[in-house]
């Protein structure tokens, strides 16, 4: 269970990581799922995102669908953390970034609108550091929802992502989807009508962007829609970053099943860098402490699909960064 957290908080957190209501007033239709008032519901996000128990109640969107993305690390000296981490995390399209324990030490998801636009910031973050930086693209997603149970047990369990996830029909994008999703990534406005805010700011009509957002999501380009939850502040300190050098043949059935594996909450297969980084199947493991993460590790490492791989497990030791993804050309100008 975690700890210090109102009842009804927690409630909130766990049940609306995702499906969050795509109607005109959400925070109503989640205050009758609870016995609350629209504004007390209002009042308990704000209250949570204020005491950094959640980033922001948005979207997220299929990997390199409507945008782009990579993984990237850095071997930073030590005594170079603070200024390296400081210019990463300044560059536009940064929306994650951690201090892990590893040699290559500081791991970032640099986002743009496209691959150019995430090629220019990798490289100008190599010219303004001198020091390497490693690309690690996403091949195959096998799990990357990252919503789960809180406390073990909720009655409306956030089940992971399926792992053969439905095809993303990307004839279906549409002029303006890329500032639509924009908005929703970074985050609704805590408003009676917040779909309405978005509506305002885009010029467009309420009714429109309700339907336009349930269309992306059920064509898969929303992958997820809810309260994204600072994992860290809510007690689940432990996370792990587990990499497998695994023999690429072997990843087809290895994925799904690390993906399906209670405790693992993240599994994807992403490209190595030869003769630096040989690890292509990734999966993410957090705990509410570091014994409970490697007691999870333990199991999976008895698993006959991952049988006789190497892996490293990197500890994230300090999170420098946590936002929605750049997808918007209007966002990279602004």
């Amino acid at each position: 269970m975690t700890s210090f957290i109102d009842p009804i908080d927690l409630s909130l957190l766990d049940n609306w990581q995702r499906d969050f209501p795509l109607v005109e007033r959400p925070f109503a239709e989640i205050g009758a799922a609870l016995g609350l008032a629209e504004e007390d519901v209002i009042g308990r996000f704000a209250q949570l995102l204020a005491a950094g128990r959640i980033s922001r109640i948005g979207g997220t969107c299929a990997p390199n669908t409507v945008s782009a993305s990579t993984l990237a690390a850095m071997a930073v000296p030590q005594e170079r953390i603070e200024a390296v981490a400081e210019i990463v995390g300044a560059k536009p399209g940064i929306n994650h970034s951690y201090l892990r324990e590893n040699r290559w030490n500081l791991w970032f998801v640099a986002t743009g609108p496209d691959r150019g636009h995430v090629d220019e910031v990798l490289e100008t973050i190599r010219s303004e550091t001198g020091l390497a930086v490693l690309d690690l693209p996403i091949i195959r997603p096998f799990n990357i929802d990252l919503g789960f149970s809180l406390n073990g047990g909720s009655d409306r369990p956030t089940a992971p992502q399926p792992t053969a996830p439905r095809p993303v029909r990307l004839e279906r994008l549409r002029e303006g989807d890329d500032d639509l999703l924009q908005a929703l990534t970074t985050g609704l406005a805590l408003d009676t009508r917040p779909y309405l805010r978005i509506a305002e700011a885009l010029r467009r009509q309420e009714s429109d962007v309700l339907e336009r957002l349930a269309d992306l999501q059920n064509s898969g380009i929303i992958a997820r829609l809810g309260v994204i939850v600072r994992h860290r502040a809510l007690g689940w300190r432990s996370n792990a970053m587990v990499v497998w050098d695994i023999e690429p043949e072997r990843i087809t059935a290895a994925g799904p099943v690390l993906a399906a594996f209670p405790g693992v909450t993240l599994c994807y297969e992403r490209r190595p860098v030869a003769g630096k980084w040989p690890y292509r199947l990734y999966c993410m493991i957090h705990g509410r402490s570091r014994q409970e993460a490697l007691d999870v590790l333990a199991r999976v490492r008895r698993l006959p699909e991952v049988a006789g791989a190497a892996q490293e497990v990197l500890f994230s030791s300090r999170c420098f960064k946590q936002t929605g993804a750049l997808i918007s050309r209007r966002g990279v100008a602004a």
